[in-house]
């Protein structure tokens, strides 16, 4: 199955789509601009032996993708991202990583009317898309260590139980484990945590704080 990663010449996007191309995922990466997203792509196939990775623009890319998009952008850019790639959305499950981070303090998130991106992003694209929220608590420079497994878990929000499960799907070939952490509106609490492991990083001069859940096994 070949997955979209909007926004995917980014820190964090760059980092999945390696990680899901060394799993043997076909991965395609977009970016506002075209010939942004075949150079970094041409840079990405480089570092690793898995599957090809492609670029395009970020409407080609959520084109492209048979099932999954998984949006990988900065809060300034979400709700305009969100409407360059809507066309191409409609039938597929869009995995939104987006926080809504306060750009002068990032220990703290400023939520949007809806009550958080995830939120933003339902009421946005309507019933026609199935929105996942996934990957808020893991850091770009932990995705970017490619050498190192990932030392968190995931947790994944959503209305819709069988996106949550085929994105959990997804989520495992990297190596973690996700769980299912309720409804859309969860996203509120999950998005927060991100400031948090924010401060926690900057508090204790930490690298990749994460969430590890503990089930007592």
């Amino acid at each position: 199955m070949k997955i979209a990663i909007v926004g995917g010449t980014g820190k964090e996007g760059a980092g999945l789509a390696v990680r899901w191309a060394q799993a043997g995922v076909d991965v395609v990466i977009g970016s506002r601009d075209e010939s942004k997203a075949a150079r970094v792509s041409e840079e990405l196939n480089r570092q690793h032996q898995g599957h090809p990775i492609a670029g395009k623009s970020n409407l080609d890319a959520a084109r492209d993708a048979e099932r999954l998009v998984v949006l990988t952008v900065p809060y300034s850019a979400h709700k305009s991202t969100l409407n360059d790639i809507k066309p191409a959305l409609p039938g597929k499950i869009l995995v939104d990583v987006t926080v809504p981070l306060d750009p002068k303090n990032p220990r703290h998130v400023i939520m949007p009317p809806e009550g958080s991106a995830t939120e933003e992003a339902v009421a946005f694209l309507g019933d026609g898309v199935k929105v996942v929220a996934a990957l808020q608590n893991v850091s770009s420079g932990s995705l970017g260590e490619l050498s190192h497994p990932i030392h968190c878990d995931i947790l994944v929000c959503g209305a819709d139980k069988d996106a949550k499960l085929e994105t959990i799907g997804l989520l495992e070939k990297l190596g973690v484990k996700a769980y299912d952490a309720g409804d859309a509106q969860s996203a509120r609490a999950v998005e927060a945590m991100t400031a948090v492991l924010i401060g926690l990083n900057i508090r204790y001069k930490l690298k990749h704080a994460g969430v590890k859940i503990w089930t007592g096994d």
